[in-house]
């Protein structure tokens, strides 16, 4: 074996030194850009939950590995995140808007949760959206998914007919399969925030089962009519302010912001999805939205039998997202960056 000479060892030494002054681990050269999550004790054990984390506002790449950590730490599920990554840096990037690598991990999956916003994916990477989306297999879907997809750049593809402002089908994936497309900011955006009712008949439903005081910072998003067989579960109450105790807005009705239907694709497969607007990541420092996302990963995969009276959605290390707003993500991360520290060794 040839034995690497002077230059070479300085090489090597300066990766090391600089991993180790970028607090990362010393295998990060070689990860793959996705972060896999093993899921410990609890329900989901056997459950592999696939979330694709790609918005440019909404501080997806922080929400989405929070949520993961909270679904496999303190449920069981397997989870792999996938991101938007810049292709020349490996690092994790919400402004690249055609790459998402290891999609092909959706032919495994038993659910998928996405927070997207207006990607434009090459056809190798939409085939596996699209394949798991008519599997009959459950969806789940945060904020901006509404609009997940805009193909500007190749409007006569064959995955252009997915983008939001779509003719055929009408409003795009978002309209088709969540039951609405992008309309409009109803509360004004970072000015009045979100206090979620749960509707008076869907009480009892265990998606809501120990759900209380639902608050995000996020607006109240505008609606058309919801399409298919959409059901609200949580109306979203306008306020005044941008505190939970603030009052409600005048004049401004309650609006949903998170609902369930189904979506049958062409194979004749029918799906349970879960659709919230909500999603902004400072929503996710509120437990009671947390909790309702996790009891909904519960529900899509036909295990409300096993949601407990008050699911733990403790978080999981620090969450601190950055505020929202375009290009405002913080750089130079790695979806190793993520992951969970390894248990310490018993002495």
């Amino acid at each position: 074996m040839k034995t690497p000479g002077l230059w070479g060892i300085l090489g090597r030494m300066v990766l090391v030194f600089t991993l180790l002054a970028a607090g990362r681990p010393l295998a990060a050269a070689d990860d793959e850009p996705w972060l896999e999550l093993k899921g410990t004790s609890g329900p989901g054990q056997g459950k592999h939950i696939v979330f694709l984390a790609a918005d440019d506002e909404y501080r997806s790449e922080e929400l989405i590995p929070q949520f993961a950590k909270i679904a496999a730490l303190h449920h069981g599920f397997r989870c792999t995140v996938l991101f938007a990554i810049n292709k020349q840096t490996g690092q994790i990037d919400p402004a690249t808007l055609d790459n998402i690598p290891g999609l092909d991990k959706l032919t495994q999956a038993d659910l998928l949760v996405m927070l997207l916003r207006f990607r434009e994916l090459p056809d190798e990477q939409m085939k596996y959206i699209i394949d798991y989306t008519h599997s009959g297999r459950p969806i789940m879907g945060l904020r901006t998914s509404t609009h997940p997809f805009n193909y500007s750049k190749h409007p006569a593809g064959p995955y252009a007919r997915y983008s939001y402002r779509s003719q055929d089908p009408p409003g795009g994936y978002g309209r088709l399969v969540f039951g609405e497309t992008w309309i409009s900011h109803y509360g004004r955006h970072q000015q009045e925030s979100t206090r979620g009712v749960i509707v008076p008949d869907r009480q009892l439903d265990p998606i809501v089962r120990g759900v209380e005081g639902i608050w995000g910072p996020s607006d109240v998003y505008g609606l058309t009519s919801l399409q298919g067989d959409c059901r609200p579960l949580v109306l979203g109450q306008v306020l005044s302010g941008m505190q939970p105790d603030d009052p409600p807005a005048a004049g401004k009705k309650l609006v949903p912001v998170a609902w369930t239907k189904t979506f049958t694709g062409p194979p004749g497969k029918t799906a349970r999805v879960f659709f919230t607007t909500m999603g902004h990541a400072h929503d996710f420092k509120n437990e009671g939205f947390r909790r309702l996302c996790i009891n909904a990963c519960y529900w899509c995969l036909g295990m409300e039998q096993d949601i407990p009276p008050r699911s733990n959605v403790e978080l999981v290390g620090q969450y601190d997202p950055a505020p929202i707003g375009m290009n405002g993500f913080k750089k130079g991360v790695r979806p190793a960056d993520h992951r969970l520290p390894e248990p310490a060794a018993p002495k």
